[in-house]
């Protein structure tokens, strides 16, 4: 009998097939870095670098009169050392608003867009560079974009508790059609919305679980974090009773199709439910609760970070829980709660008696 594949493994073998469709359409010298990248890092960032570097390509053939009767199979890494440091700022101007080779519509990035790209770009001609394939490097003469800090979206407490009673009850306000579809969907939505929110796992973990992969005697679940390590993450009562009403009933009353026995949460296909169907729900279910508060999965994790921040003070806790690998980052997005830590002692000592 062949061994079952999970939800990560066929990921990767997706993202694998990915990757061969891209090279495909580059010239022969780029395949090397890419095999050599894939031995590295995850064949999802792996992929990404390659759509990358593939937009750069593209807007070599498009921008510089140099390359006009090229394709991007023509291109070598002569055409790459020909590249300036002003191409490079072109290049970044380039990727606020540019139309893909097999597209008519325009494709926008913002910051965090544009400095993921040129950061594999980066990665791309270090390599050429380090290897003396290359003599210039100019992607190093550049700055990257620079990242502006937002406000950290998230919902108070009053709100969390809110939320959850509308997924419970909301269907008092439906009509019948309306109702019969929340019936179905109730406990697995409550299940999911109170899983993000008591783990703060990502919405990428969560609809990869397997059904495996919940361990309710230690109160746990299996989570692949980014890079494929395993971790697991453990909740609390509240946590382990909505799972618990969502496996005992309503998933025990699916029949999966074929190939996804083993997921956790299913659609109403009957399939591995989707990242693009949590996010809707979420927004379904949060745009009740407030009108000012744009919220995504992502949000509700920084929800449970906040609460978490909060009723430790541990930073270092937080970060390991929320799969951060560099405790900084945890640092930046709960910068602000240490200002309030920070004010509250302003007045905690008191220099003179009344």
């Amino acid at each position: 009998m062949d061994k079952k594949l999970t939800y990560h493994e066929q990921r990767d073998i997706e993202n694998t097939l990915k990757l061969r469709n891209v090279l495909a359409t580059m010239p022969e010298f780029a395949r090397e870095f890419f095999r050599a990248s894939s031995n590295t890092r995850s064949a999802n960032t792996t992929t990404k670098y390659a759509y990358a570097v593939r937009i750069f390509m593209e807007f070599l053939i498009q921008a510089n009169p140099l390359y006009k009767n090229k394709t991007i199979r023509d291109l070598t890494l002569d055409d790459f050392d020909r590249v300036t440091s002003l191409d490079i700022e072109e290049y970044m101007d380039y990727l606020k608003a540019y139309k893909a080779s097999d597209s008519d519509e325009y494709i926008t990035n913002g910051e965090k867009g544009i400095k993921q790209k040129m950061s594999a770009l980066r990665v791309f001609y270090a390599y050429y560079y380090k290897h003396e394939m290359l003599k210039n490097n100019p992607t190093m003469l550049v700055d990257m974009p620079k990242l502006h800090e937002k406000e950290i979206i998230r919902l108070d407490a009053d709100e969390v508790a809110e939320l959850l009673d509308f997924v419970e009850h909301c269907g008092d306000d439906l009509n019948p059609h309306q109702r019969v579809y929340w019936e179905k969907t109730k406990s697995r939505d409550v299940a999911i919305i109170t899983l993000l929110l008591g783990t703060g796992i990502r919405v990428s973990e969560c609809v990869g679980l397997d059904i495996e992969d919940l361990d309710f005697k230690n109160d746990g679940i299996k989570v692949f974090r980014k890079g494929g390590n395993e971790m697991m993450v453990y909740f609390g009562p509240e946590v382990e009773k909505a799972l618990t009403d969502y496996v005992n009933t309503t998933r025990a009353a699916i029949t999966p199709q074929a190939g996804h026995e083993h997921a956790l949460f299913y659609s109403s296909q009957r399939r591995r439910i989707g990242v693009k169907a949590v996010e809707n729900l979420v927004k379904k279910y949060t745009s009740q609760i407030t009108t000012t508060k744009k919220i995504t999965p992502h949000k509700l994790r920084s929800t449970y970070g906040t609460s978490l921040y909060r009723e430790t003070g541990d930073i270092y806790l937080v970060a390991d829980v929320l799969g951060h690998k560099d405790v900084n980052t945890t640092k930046r997005h709960y910068a602000a709660m240490d200002d309030e830590r920070r004010r509250k002692a302003a007045g905690a000592v008191r220099l003179r008696e009344d």
